[in-house]
């Protein structure tokens, strides 16, 4: 949902960016978009089908100049495909109300209003990735990550 929230905020503020959507297990591999995702992602206007789960890869994280994680089980796994990643971030990095290290819950598990829930906090913190990306990409700036709690 985060994708699809994304590149939809970044077009329409005419921010030129690319994102994709990877998991860290092999749970969900070969399928679609959660029906119940889909559902509310198509009513707010995004962008709900054309997904099929894949896994994240090294070179993937290797290239990327961003790669942002719901929950720090995410950051971990992606460490030890890359050790020495310095582009990972969780969502609620660019979430100036969120507990610092707390991630974003997978609303796979709970009711079907969770993922009204998860989009509307995606709505609210992506616009803050798309003012990171912005500085990012200015000549003058470089892509610092926000400060983030060290993790053991």
């Amino acid at each position: 949902m985060a994708e699809r929230v994304a590149e939809k905020m970044a077009r329409d503020a005419g921010v030129r960016a690319s994102f994709s959507s990877a998991a860290t297990s092999t749970d969900e591999l070969g399928n679609p978009i959660d029906r119940r995702a889909s559902r509310v992602l198509a009513a707010r206007g995004y962008r709900a089908g054309q997904h099929v789960a894949h896994q994240i890869t090294a070179d993937e994280i290797s290239r990327a100049d961003l790669v942002v994680a719901m929950e720090q089980i995410h950051i971990d796994k992606m460490r030890r495909l890359v050790p020495d990643a310095g582009n990972l971030a969780l969502m609620t990095d660019f979430d100036p109300t969120a507990t610092p290290g707390s991630g974003i819950d997978d609303p796979w598990y709970g009711p079907d209003s969770a993922f009204s829930t998860t989009l509307e906090r995606f709505e609210r913190i992506v616009p803050n990735l798309l003012d990171w990306i912005r500085q990012s990409q200015a000549p003058e700036h470089g892509p610092n990550l926000p400060d983030r709690p060290e993790q053991p």
